[in-house]
């Protein structure tokens, strides 16, 4: 092929994401030009897994924009940050009005909603959009979340949706749709990769309660999640969950799960979850107690040493193991449905905040195939959204406010019972505190205003009169005498 303005897209960045996006939108049919800082890997991948008619290696960016069509599509597949600001710099000289920037990246939302601004300001169009589903998603069916510039949309629809992931009856609606202005889709990424955060921490923590209260064994387990997964509970993470379990070390010959070192890592965007949520006052528990878990798994030396010296309760626990399997399946599932409805609300929040108009249902959609969470309950998601696009708060949804009630017994006893046998569960603890929290009309805050407007003057409201008062404490205390 002859790449004077014969390609479709230009796709900057040759690491695993960009690669097998690369491949997959050549395999829909459509040409790219592909670009990689170090000229090596370029090659590399144009002499190997792209060495295809309708894939162009290009050893500069003047010669990746002179070989795209206009309007020409760039997308940046680079680590996000200063490198995405120094490569835009670079672009924005070799376009011309009317082409479109598209940032594929795990970008904070405040930059896209920056570079937005700036690249509008020049007459150009920019997209920032959320790519989830991993190496496999990229290559075979992303889920996509696309916002920025919306005049950008009719130029990279097309392409976007031909590679997504599909879903539906028949296969064919994808999981990729317009999501908002300005940073609107890399904030929706975001709450994705939260809500992911919390769905690993829950998963996790069901896993340790059944092998440390139960003791069962990983075949076992793998029963359990197999069982699982044909419930409401079916979802990728139990799928490959459930797999995990199966899979034994070719080196040693032990389950591959217990010879893995029980230090997390992260990529940082379950922490912009949580320090955003604190922005814009929400409680975004979930997120914040997984990312918590994660940094305390992190600390295996002083784990290790803490472990000679504290003492804790006998781990066993004494009742059905059948019965207490199925309320582990309750407490997951009753969990789960807060952690969603958290980041709903902080999404609703942030478009409050940012001024964006989001669609609830459709992002619910955008989640169901090709990304990390998707789920059958998603699909419940979006009729509760149907029904009320205005939902405060899924947890009111008929379906799920019933689901919680059928599940509430078996979820208390699971968290009382890892409190007693001293199994720790923060995610599942703090799943119940939201609930709980959100259930009740009233809370002890009247206290801690009290408390505020003692030692600060900060001042409160009254339960009877509108308006802010003060109330001098010292002068009308009374001395309490000792019982």
């Amino acid at each position: 092929m002859s790449k004077e303005k014969s390609c479709d897209i230009g796709l900057i960045g040759l690491a695993v994401m960009g690669e097998n996006l690369a491949l997959n939108i050549a395999s829909r049919g459509y040409s790219i030009a592909v670009y990689n800082r170090t000229s090596t890997v370029t090659d590399a991948f144009t002499g190997n897994r792209g060495k295809q008619p309708n894939v162009v290696g290009c050893h500069t960016l003047e010669d990746l924009v002179s070989s795209l069509k206009s309007p020409r599509r760039v997308m940046m597949m680079v680590k996000a940050g200063p490198a995405v600001d120094d490569l835009i710099s670079k672009l924005v000289p070799l376009l011309s009005a009317g082409d479109v920037i598209i940032d594929g990246g795990n970008t904070l939302a405040s930059d896209t909603e920056r570079r937005t601004r700036d690249i509008e300001s020049k007459g150009l169009l920019y997209v920032g959009t959320g790519v989830s589903g991993g190496e496999e998603g990229a290559l075979k069916g992303p889920s996509m979340m696309p916002g920025g510039s919306k005049e950008a949309w009719p130029f990279i629809k097309p392409i976007f949706q031909a590679i997504a992931a599909k879903v539906g009856p028949k296969g064919d609606i994808p999981c990729c749709d317009w999501v908002g202005p300005r940073g609107a889709g890399h904030y929706v990424k975001m709450v994705h990769n939260g809500i992911e955060y919390g769905d690993m921490q829950l998963i996790c923590e069901a896993y340790w309660l059944l092998k440390q209260a139960l003791g069962l064994s990983n075949e076992k387990l793998a029963e359990v999640f197999d069982e699982w997964n044909r419930s409401e509970l079916d979802s990728y993470l139990i799928e490959i969950t459930r797999d995990i379990f199966t899979v034994r070390d070719p080196k040693t010959g032990d389950f591959m799960v217990d010879r893995i070192l029980d230090t997390a890592g992260a990529k940082g965007t379950g922490k912009w979850m949580s320090q955003l949520a604190l922005d814009l006052g929400v409680p975004s528990t979930l997120v914040t107690e997984a990312v918590y878990a994660r940094c305390l798994s992190a600390l295996k030396e002083a784990r290790v040493r803490a472990s000679k010296v504290l003492v804790g309760p006998d781990l066993a626990y004494r009742g059905d193991h059948q019965e207490f399997i199925g309320q582990v399946r309750q407490a997951l599932y009753a969990s789960k449905i807060a952690s969603y409805a958290q980041g709903f609300v902080q999404l609703a929040m942030a478009a409050k905040e940012h001024d964006w108009q989001l669609d609830y249902r459709s992002i619910s959609m955008l989640w169901r195939g090709g990304c990390i969470i998707r789920a059958q309950f998603l699909d419940r998601i979006a009729e509760a959204y149907q029904s009320d696009p205005n939902l405060e708060n899924l947890m009111l949804a008929p379906y799920f406010a019933k689901a919680i009630a059928d599940s509430q017994s078996g979820w208390r006893h699971v968290i009382a019972t890892a409190a007693t046998i001293g199994v720790p569960v923060p995610v599942f603890m703090t799943a119940l505190a939201y609930y709980d929290g959100y259930r009740h009309e009233n809370l002890p805050a009247n206290l801690l205003q009290a408390q505020r407007d003692y030692f600060g003057a900060h001042t409160y409201q009254r339960t009877d009169t509108p308006g802010t008062f003060h109330t001098e404490w010292l002068e009308l205390r009374k001395p309490v005498k000792p019982a």
